[in-house]
């Protein structure tokens, strides 16, 4: 479930930033700058979603992607990746006002945000609701009355083996158990957790690649403008 939310995660960033690139009319410098800015933010509502889940309060990771401003604004808020999408939300507010983008465009932009703030709430689904600890403590004594009465089962079968066998199947029942324990948070750094780190660093090269393109439609605008600019 969590692999499943954060492949929503990428395809969700990707088609936002698309649109963003794509769609928004730049008619300035600056509106250049908010744009490549806003795409960073993208980026940075993920990896800020990766550090919330893992309690992790050091978002150094984040600064490149976030002005100086908005940076330190980040560091007293309680749920950084809220903070990411309100700024997503308030850049797609402006443009709209500014007349870049379209009502229609604006609405379908919305709603990929929206998603992506319905990942992270999933997320969180998932980080605060553990196996309960009476069911973990009653699984455990279950399993040691099942290991210790175990030899007076198998003793007539195999004889001196009963405690080798005996081992071996608790070693595997315990191993399972512990299993399930282990798989409860799979946002954490451990080896078979997420790779949320390498997730976040594809995201990150795409966003870059994306921002090397130039949109045939705004070429076609420079271009337009220039004729306008030096008729012939």
């Amino acid at each position: 479930e969590g692999r499943k939310l954060w492949g929503t995660m990428v395809n969700t960033t990707r088609n936002l930033a698309r649109q963003i690139w794509v769609t928004v009319e730049e008619n300035s410098l600056q509106d250049r700058t908010e744009k490549e800015q806003a795409l960073r933010l993208i980026v940075g509502f993920a990896i800020a979603t990766k550090l919330h889940l893992r309690q992790d309060k050091d978002l150094s990771e984040l600064h490149p992607m976030l002005t100086e401003k908005q940076y330190g604004q980040l560091q007293s808020m309680n749920s950084p990746p809220l903070e990411v999408a309100f700024w997503l939300g308030d850049y797609l507010q402006v443009q709209h006002l500014r007349n870049t983008i379209n009502p229609y465009q604006q609405r379908a932009m919305v709603e990929l945000l929206d998603l992506m703030v319905d990942v992270l709430g999933g997320c969180e689904r998932i980080l605060k609701t553990p196996i309960p600890m009476a069911y973990s403590i009653h699984l455990k004594q279950l399993l040691l009355i099942y290991c210790l009465t175990l030899p007076l089962q198998i003793v007539g079968e195999v004889g001196g083996w009963c405690v080798l066998v005996s081992g071996l199947v608790a070693f595997a029942v315990f191993g399972i158990e512990e299993i399930g324990i282990e798989i409860e948070n799979p946002f954490g750094c451990d080896p078979n957790d997420l790779p949320l780190d390498a997730i976040c660093q594809t995201m990150e090269r795409n966003i870059k690649d994306l921002m090397t393109l130039t949109p045939s439609v705004e070429a076609d605008r420079v271009r337009y403008q220039r004729q306008q600019n030096n008729p012939v």
